[in-house]
Parts: C-alpha cells; sequence; structure tokens
C-alpha cells in the first residue's frame, strides 16, 4: 500500500511475501491509464467524445451500434457489457475489429449504466491506436505512464515480467443466505469476471497482451504517484479545463443495474459522490465527496481526494472467494487511508 500527498509518496509499505520491488496486476485499476490517454487525444483534436464509434472504427458499426458515443463508451452506458473479446482475437487491430463488427447490443445506448469490464476499454485501445497511428500500449507509455516515470504499465513483455505477484484464491464463496440478506440474490451474476478470468493474468502471455480494461501491472506507489498527477498535473500532461471536467464532473448518474447505486461516472472515473455510498464505490467512508478513482478487481484500490491532497494505492494478489468480505475489507482499507489527513 501507498500514501502520497504534495507529488511525494510518503508510505510505502509491503507486507507478506512481497517486496518494494514486487509489482501487481491491478485489473480495472487500469482504466483511468487509458483514459487519461484518451484525455490527451481530445485536447488534440484527435478524438470528439461526442462523436460515435464508428467515424474511428468503421467496424463498429453493426447491429445497432453504430449510434454508440465514445463518451458513452467511456461512461459504460454503450449497451455491449460482456461483449466477448479474448484469445487469439486480442493479439491484433484487425482481428479486434472484426470482433466488434461481431458484437450485438444488450440494450439502447445511453438508457442505462452496465459496468463494461474489458469491453468499452478495447473500443478504446483501439481508438487510440487509429488516431495515432501507433499501438496503444506504446501511447500509454509514452504519454502517461512513461513522463511520471512509472515505466511501462501495460502489456508487459515475458522478458520483463520478473516480481509479478502470483495471483492465488483463498477462501470460500459467500453463502447465498448472506448474499439474500445483504442484495436480495442467492447469486451474484459474475458476467466474465470469473476466478478463472483473474488467475489467467499470472500466465506470461495473458500479461503480455496489456488488456486495456484490466491488465495493467504496477506497484501500489505507481497507483499513488499517477494520482497525485490527476490532482496536481505537474508537468502538464493535459489540459486544465479538461483535467477538471474529467477529475470533478458528473456524467453518468444511472443506477448500477445489480445494486442500483448511482455510477457517478466522470469521463473515465468515479466520483466519490454526497449521497452516503462513496463505500459502495470502493472509496471508503471517510473520503470527501469530490475524491475520484477506480478501483479494481480482487480488491485493488485507487484514489485521490482533492479535499485533502491525498491519494493512495493499494494492491493484492490474493482473490478472496467471499465478495461480501472482499467488498467490507476494501471499504475499511479505504476509509483508514482516507482517515490519514485532514482537509487544506
Amino acid at each position: 500500500m501507498a500514501l502520497a500527498i504534495g507529488g511525494h509518496v510518503i508510505v510505502d509499505e509491503t507486507f507478506g511475501a512481497a517486496d518494494p520491488s514486487s509489482r501487481y496486476v491491478v485489473f480495472s485499476a487500469t482504466k483511468p491509464f487509458v483514459a487519461s490517454t484518451v484525455w490527451q487525444l481530445i485536447s488534440e483534436g484527435l478524438v470528439d467524445p461526442s462523436e460515435r464509434v464508428v467515424t474511428y472504427i468503421p467496424e463498429f458499426g453493426t447491429n445497432g451500434k453504430e449510434v454508440v458515443t465514445v463518451e458513452q463508451v467511456m461512461l459504460h452506458t454503450g449497451g455491449f457489457p460482456l461483449a466477448p473479446l479474448g484469445p487469439p482475437q486480442w493479439a491484433s487491430s484487425d482481428s479486434r475489429r472484426e470482433a466488434f463488427s461481431k458484437w450485438r447490443l444488450n440494450w439502447e445506448p445511453g438508457t442505462a449504466y452496465e459496468y463494461h469490464p474489458t469491453s468499452a476499454h478495447w473500443v478504446l485501445a483501439e481508438i487510440i491506436t487509429t488516431v495515432t497511428d501507433h499501438d496503444y500500449r506504446d501511447e500509454v507509455e509514452r504519454r502517461v505512464s512513461g513522463p511520471l516515470g512509472l515505466g511501462r504499465v501495460l502489456g508487459i513483455d515475458p522478458a520483463d515480467q520478473a516480481g509479478i505477484a502470483e495471483l492465488g484464491i483463498y477462501g470460500e464463496p459467500t453463502p447465498p443466505d448472506e448474499l439474500e440478506r445483504l442484495l436480495g440474490i442467492r447469486e451474484i451474476p459474475v458476467g466474465e469476471v470469473t476466478d478463472e478470468v483473474l488467475v489467467a493474468f499470472n500466465l506470461p502471455e495473458v500479461r503480455a497482451v496489456g488488456v486495456p480494461g484490466g491488465g495493467g501491472v504496477m506497484r501500489a506507489s505507481d497507483l499513488a504517484r499517477f494520482y497525485q498527477a490527476l490532482l496536481h498535473d505537474p508537468l502538464g500532461l493535459w489540459e486544465p479545463a479538461l483535467l477538471a471536467d474529467t477529475t470533478g464532473r458528473v456524467r453518468n448518474r444511472l443506477p448500477d443495474r445489480l445494486t442500483g447505486v448511482p455510477a457517478n461516472r466522470t469521463l473515465g472515473l468515479v466520483q466519490a459522490g454526497d449521497d452516503g455510498q462513496s463505500a459502495m464505490r470502493g472509496m471508503g467512508r471517510t473520503v470527501s465527496a469530490r475524491a475520484f478513482g477506480h478501483n479494481g478487481a480482487a480488491g485493488q484500490i485507487a484514489f485521490a481526494d482533492p479535499e485533502t491532497g491525498l491519494s493512495f494505492g493499494y494492491c493484492t494478489n490474493g482473490i478472496d472467494a467471499d465478495v461480501i468480505r472482499q467488498w467490507r475489507r476494501v471499504s475499511s482499507i479505504a476509509s483508514k487511508a482516507g482517515a490519514c489527513t485532514t482537509p487544506l
């Protein structure tokens, strides 16, 4: 775990078998790295979030998807939450575009919110590749993680994978009776985010792909430093007005289709909000309403709070089979982190 403030990491601790060089697959905490690359392209006039995806990827415009906008993709309202893309199709631009052409909508774009675990960010990655004429993994490094001194975080060559913590599954699943008591259901629809899919990131070839919605590899301190950059942007990586918008303006308040909690999504991030649901959004109960971040599967935590200047990163390679216990652990850890400093 790592805490940062004033542009500096002030706490960087590891536990168990980890050491300071240990890196972790951070799953969906990867998404803001891709989104923040898109923000630069918006400022450069290469991407317009109000444009339809087909403007950049003509192959996407099938089966009713021709109306989907880039903004809807970034807000998870595009209507294709479980669209499949895996090996070997994810390996090249041509095969990804072929997969896009076969995808179908689950509901009318813009009318509902359902988390798109990987599909939306495959589209964003392909847009990055198209408008820059460079591989999206290279662009994320060139534009964001490289300048911030984080190195390559997406698409790690097998020769460079030493020190990545092996993922493991621990414990027993949440009892159905507890699920029913808390959520009114006896089984959580996991969709594509199964334990099998998560532990597949132990494979060198999967880490090398650079899954844009969940394949980032880094340390907790890298997450804390990235979010400090979103707070202060000392290198001027993003246009100030756009950065203020993407970290501060909620564009999607639609309720989550499973929990009913409003999404509170900006153009690439999640805002804690003032409705008492910040813990459900992964930021605990002690951050301000303006805090923003994006957690990852299996308990990864990442956020920053503009009111205190604090940013926090937490990485683990332990996948808790009990999802309720995992949610409670995330809330507890994030709450303790958020209380480590007071408003500026």
